[in-house]
């Protein structure tokens, strides 16, 4: 039975909500849509509420909600002894068909744990049985390296799950065992069931093989849907999110400029745009509830008509982030309502931004930052990343010379940076390359903050390095993650549970991968050939060294 004060907390979130499905779980296919983080950052997430839209459109299932709870009320469920329920029925989780969590964030990953463990539903997947609902994973994090996770889930989409998600609901409405689901999925593409390979490692602890039983693929093809077709739409408005009540509408995915850090660029590509026409019947629809429309794309300044979609609709819009070349000026006028707008020049000198491959000028970069702050935007963030291979000191000071021009630009408005710490991401030119030393990076840190601190109008945001160094870990990690995972009860001290499990760090974010080495995410075909990243690498480290004295 569950407390009051639980059923409370939930009626106060759904009765501020605008869009939510009930049904009938009788005759369905039912799945609960996990967020591994707080409601409030969960429904600030396109893609999670696209994936419930996408199954509560169909007549034969149903998809309910859960997230991690806050603090208060895990203490709740202790006291009463109740387990982890859905947000739309009040079901536990453990009732499901389907439990699908959908990751966005490799620092989520022990709040998956969290999570299970909440639901009384083994997190380990060999402990598990018909009884239990089977654990799915998706999630740009289990497109580009799902084995830290493979000892947890049944099955974990590879790619985009617009049609996917189908295809899943279709086998487990046809089918009665985990086995036989398995047997009408193996063959399609982006299904990956990490229960039917075995890995070897060499003494050294790199991959030796990589074995496929019962007549599992040895390579698993990325899914990717040829089209936007507007599926994976906003569903569910509320304040009570990051945007609060604003409608998010995809206006394209990939990225034409592939960056070398940037995971996007290279497992999303080719890029793809919505037609016009299909974002402004999204806008219209979501006008009425709506109080603000997001346009989401990680390159909108180059989709070729987004200057008409904004100025033909009577719609409050916001652009998050804008790349900081000429075509992103002529958009400024039409966010005057704006509160913040984000360019990221990622490096503080020519230098490393060509080594990076970010094609932008410092001269792009003073412009755009010119026009954002006169036109009366009351905050201008500038996203840069500290750690980035090849970086020196010069590049550092680079970087603060660079806050220091632009704020001389303008007394008017915040300039705040918001810097994060570089982890080298799989199927990017630099997923051979290691991790700066925590020290180097807390060095660097603090000589910035150091030298901007008296500066009247700048502000200096970082993330928390060892928490940047244990994203380094899933990123790059093999499934020997996955047990000191289950047992990451306190992330902040994961160092401990690794080398609980003979495994060290280093291992993970400090050693520079050979080539020829077997990385644990080559099993994945995401259409990025291997030879043509370390091409990239090579020409990164070119362009570092030849430069190196400037």
């Amino acid at each position: 039975m569950l407390s009051k004060e639980i059923v409370k907390r939930r009626d106060q979130l759904l009765s501020k909500e605008k869009g939510t499905v009930f049904k009938d779980p009788g005759g369905r296919v039912n799945v609960c849509l996990v967020y591994p983080n707080l409601y409030h950052v969960g429904m600030s997430n396109l893609g999670f509420q696209g994936i419930y839209g996408l199954i509560n459109d169909r007549d034969d299932a149903l998809c309910e909600r859960a997230f991690l709870p806050d603090n208060d009320t895990i203490k709740e469920m202790a006291r009463t002894g109740s387990p982890l329920v859905s947000l739309e029925s009040l079901r536990p989780l453990r009732s499901f068909h389907i439990v699908a969590f959908s990751v966005s964030f490799e620092n989520d990953y022990p709040s998956i744990i969290r999570i299970l463990r909440l639901a009384m539903i083994p997190p380990l997947r060999d402990e598990r049985d018909e009884r239990d609902p089977l654990l799915v994973l998706g999630g740009v994090c289990a497109t580009f390296n799902p084995e830290p996770l493979a000892d947890i889930f049944d099955i974990i989409f590879i790619g985009e799950a617009d049609s996917s998600i189908g295809e899943l609901i279709e086998a487990v409405k046809n089918q009665q065992s985990r086995k036989s689901v398995t047997t009408e999925l193996i063959s399609k593409k982006g299904f990956y069931f990490p229960g039917l390979y075995h890995v070897k490692y060499n003494d050294d602890g790199t991959i030796r093989e990589r074995e496929a039983l019962d007549g599992a693929p040895l390579v698993i093809k990325k899914k990717r849907e040829t089209r936007l077709t507007g599926q994976i739409r906003h569903r569910i408005i509320t304040p009570e999110t990051e945007f609060s009540s604003m409608a998010l509408v995809e206006a394209m995915r990939g990225c034409p400029w592939s960056c070398r850090f940037c995971v996007t660029g290279y497992i999303y590509n080719p890029p793809r745009r919505k037609p016009p026409h299909a974002i402004r019947d999204e806008i219209e629809a979501e006008k009425g509830d709506a109080k603000k429309i997001g346009l989401l794309g990680p390159s909108l300044s180059d989709y070729p008509d987004i200057g008409r979609i904004i100025s033909g609709e009577e719609a409050e819009f916001s652009i998050t982030s804008l790349r900081a070349n000429p075509r992103t000026l002529e958009l400024l006028r039409l966010l005057k309502s704006a509160r913040s707008v984000s360019i990221a020049p990622e490096a503080g000198t020519e230098r490393l931004r060509r080594v990076i491959n970010k094609k932008i000028s410092e001269e792009d970069i003073l412009s755009v930052s010119e026009g954002i702050l006169k036109e009366g935007i009351p905050v201008l963030r500038l996203y840069f990343m500290i750690g980035l291979p090849f970086e020196t000191d010069h590049d550092i000071e680079g970087l603060i010379e660079l806050s220091l021009k632009i704020r001389s630009l303008t007394r008017k408005g915040t300039v705040t940076l918001s810097l994060s710490t570089f982890v080298p991401k799989p199927f990017t030119p630099f997923q051979w390359h290691p991790m700066a030393e925590e020290r180097t990076i807390k060095a660097r840190l603090k000589r910035i903050k150091e030298a901007l601190k008296h500066t009247k109008g700048v502000r200096v945001l970082h993330d928390v390095v060892k928490y940047s160094l244990l994203q380094g870990v899933f990123a790059r990690g093999d499934r020997r993650i996955s047990r000191p995972l289950i047992d990451m009860e306190h992330p902040s001290r994961w160092v401990s549970y690794l080398q609980r499990h003979d495994l060290e760090p280093d291992f993970y974010i400090y050693r520079e991968r050979a080539y020829e080495e077997t990385l644990p995410w080559d099993f994945i075909d995401a259409d990025c050939k291997k030879e043509f990243l370390y091409k990239e690498y090579e020409e990164a480290r070119r362009i570092a060294v030849h430069n190196s004295g400037r």
